[in-house]
């Protein structure tokens, strides 16, 4: 999800909605696709009301419209029925459809450099050991703060609960996926953090 100014150059708004109308089309279900997608939406309101007065690093914009895109496609088929991944299974040999490890593994990812970004720009930690040691560790809650709405919605809802855990009968899938979540933070740190420097120079050396 990139900002409009950089959108108008890449379209990159307007492959957000049209993966959102697609999503919202005959999906598994209605309240499971709300559920899914809703981080999606208000995500993309936030960015459109802040663009101007706090304009995020290319990057970023990328990986923000890409774990839309995760979360749109899994409230469209639901989290352990997503074809692509079904073939997969089948073609592995495995026992379960695993795009909700996917799901887990941007959790981490994408959260990371947004973590990285807001704590480098607003100088809220010193040192590169501790900057790395809180961002993962802001993933991990995030990952496990999610864990407990869905136990939320297991608790409350009847229609929606398996579709939107997706569990497929893992006894250890709650601790699965924070463990997805965490390494998802840790490779976004080791992969992408010269780049993100780079871009974060670029940034400053425009305002």
């Amino acid at each position: 999800m990139i900002i409009i100014s950089t959108l108008r150059k890449s379209h990159g708004w307007e492959f957000f909605f049209i993966v959102l109308i697609w999503s919202a089309i005959n999906p598994h279900d209605y309240p499971t696709w709300v559920l899914e997608v809703a981080p999606a939406i208000i995500g993309f309101i936030i960015l459109a009301f802040t663009y101007r007065r706090f304009p995020l690093t290319p990057l970023l914009y990328v990986l923000i419209l890409f774990h839309c895109v995760v979360l749109m496609v899994g409230g469209h088929y639901t989290y352990a029925e997503v074809p692509l991944f079904d073939a997969i299974r089948d073609m592995v040999g495995g026992i379960r459809n695993n795009y909700d490890k996917l799901g887990h593994l941007t959790q981490g990812f994408v959260p990371a450099i947004i973590a990285r970004e807001l704590l480098i720009r607003f100088n809220v930690v010193n040192g590169k050991f501790w900057l790395q040691y809180i961002i993962v560790s802001i993933c991990l809650a995030i990952s496990a703060f999610y864990e407990l709405i869905e136990w939320f919605v297991a608790v409350m809802s009847k229609t929606a609960a398996e579709a939107f855990l997706g569990t497929q009968g893992y006894v250890w899938d709650t601790q699965s996926d924070m463990g997805w979540a965490l390494s998802g933070s840790v490779l976004a740190l080791i992969l992408l953090g010269g780049v993100h420097d780079k871009q974060l120079s670029r940034l400053y050396s425009r305002h």
